[in-house]
């Protein structure tokens, strides 16, 4: 069973430049709260399958989790999978889907979460902490926004 959430925002910049602003990945130190390093574990421009390390500070300690690409429709649509088996959770599968819509000079971002595979104690605490990730998405997109907006 999965848990989902979704966090909606709305940029005064083009379709394109929101596409673009989600995926470079250089410029997230610029925006990205609590950032240390994103570590890439391919070359070239951001494809599907392009892999990368993203290690952030919480609660005071670095926690690393590893993205990966699955689906890209520039400039309307792109999805992101988390592999929690590979990074500090240690368990659970989290799909950032994006979708962009465009009226104008503004641009509404769909953000759809999903976490599938937890089990036991962590579903039951995952259920209750789907209000954090939510909280957490939304920071960052407004973050980005900010960002994309000057």
């Amino acid at each position: 069973m999965s848990i989902c959430f979704e966090v909606i925002r709305t940029v005064q910049v083009s379709k394109q430049k929101a596409y673009t602003g989600l995926l470079d990945l250089d410029s997230a130190k610029h925006w990205m709260n609590g950032l240390v390093r994103i570590k890439r574990l391919d070359q070239g421009p951001l494809k599907v399958g392009s892999q990368w390390k993203e290690t952030r500070k919480m609660f005071g300690k670095e926690a690393s989790e590893h993205f990966e690409v699955v689906e890209l429709n520039e400039p309307d649509k792109i999805v992101l999978r988390c592999d929690g088996t590979k990074g500090t959770t240690g368990k659970g599968e989290f799909v950032f889907t994006y979708i962009l819509t465009s009226t104008d000079n503004y641009t509404e971002i769909s953000l759809n979460g999903e976490i599938n595979g937890l089990t036991g104690l962590s579903k039951f605490f995952g259920k209750m902490i789907s209000g954090t990730f939510k909280k957490a998405c939304a920071k960052d997109l407004d973050s980005l926004i900010d960002y994309l907006e000057k």
